[in-house]
């Protein structure tokens, strides 16, 4: 095996480490959303209107989901900090952390900054609030305007960054927010029917959306959304297998629906969900390795994970 392959296969194992520990026991999923300052009344009531939509959907949703809100005056530094240390508290290892920002954000051309009322936060201060959570998969998606500019603060292995621009310089207010929640709760989101909607699928379906939206509007695009999910590349559109980016995305799990959602309510079923998630982000792993592996491996390892995967299958359908 060349060096470059063994290199590949050490990446791999550690990225897999942080992917599994989503299934560990019965992990949590912790959601902080912030609506940030709208600056006037438009602004306010539409995002102030997203942020309870995102709460509502996720609290209506089951499964072991920790949701907390801010908007409004709510939405203060202060409060930010408190909720942050809330769940830092609370938050396990193997519980995942989702942050959503909706607003208007600013970039200088050095930092980004979320606006808040008062104070703002910077893409620094937000990563070093998420570092003290211990949640070793965590998710951070910022649907402001500059958002493109936040990723160099953020990222971190273990860390997936989704932002609705490509950079600093598209100041623009975005649309991405809408689509995002919107993807939550269309059951066409979920492509491959596994009754799971991941961060990959949101994305997808949130990003052509959004271009929908200028095309039918005709009107140039003035957000790009992106994203960064193995915690040392550039921002990318789409997954890329030699880089292994959308591979975090794609194993995450935002929320389920249909009969995933009553096995994630039933106590009797959720090892065997758990077990079910594991094997398919098995399976997502072993496709963007592919091309690093001998075929037959290839071949072997995948048939051994799809008959394991139609037998958990079969269970939960009892």
């Amino acid at each position: 095996m060349g060096a470059g392959v063994k290199k590949f296969w050490r990446a791999g194992l550690g990225l897999f480490s942080i992917l599994l520990f989503s299934v560990s026991g019965h992990a949590a999923t912790y959601y902080i959303t912030i609506a940030g300052l709208g600056g006037e009344p438009d602004y306010e009531q539409r995002f102030q209107g997203l942020a309870n939509d995102l709460d509502k959907l996720l609290k209506d949703s089951g499964g072991d989901l920790r949701v907390y809100t801010l908007s409004g005056k709510d939405a203060t530094r202060v409060r930010v900090n408190e909720t942050f240390g809330t769940v830092g508290r609370e938050a396990k290892a193997e519980d995942d952390l989702v942050v959503i920002l909706i607003g208007h954000g600013s970039f200088d051309g050095a930092d980004y900054k979320f606006n808040l009322p008062g104070p703002d936060i910077s893409g620094s201060e937000l990563a070093s609030l998420c570092d003290k959570i211990a949640a070793k998969r965590q998710l951070i998606v910022d649907t402001t305007s500059a958002s493109g500019g936040a990723v160099a603060a953020l990222k971190k292995p273990g860390r997936a960054i989704i932002t609705a621009t490509k950079s600093g310089t598209e100041k623009n207010a975005t649309v991405f927010a809408r689509y995002w929640i919107e993807a939550l709760r269309d059951p066409a989101a979920d492509v491959d029917k596994n009754e799971s909607i991941t961060a990959l699928e949101a994305f997808q379906y949130a990003e052509r959306k959004t271009a929908e939206f200028y095309e039918s509007q005709k009107r140039l695009a003035t957000e790009h959304p992106q994203f960064e999910d193995t915690g040392k590349g550039d921002p990318v559109r789409a997954p890329a297998g030699e880089s292994n980016e959308g591979l975090l995305l794609s194993t995450f799990t935002l929320l389920r629906i249909g009969q995933a959602q009553r096995a994630a309510a039933d106590p009797a079923k959720r090892d065997l969900l758990a077990k079910k998630e594991a094997l398919e982000q098995k399976i997502d792993k072993l496709k963007y390795e592919k091309a690093a592996m001998p075929e037959d491996e290839y071949k072997s390892q995948l048939t051994a994970a799809l008959v394991e995967l139609a037998r958990v299958q079969q269970e939960l359908e009892k």
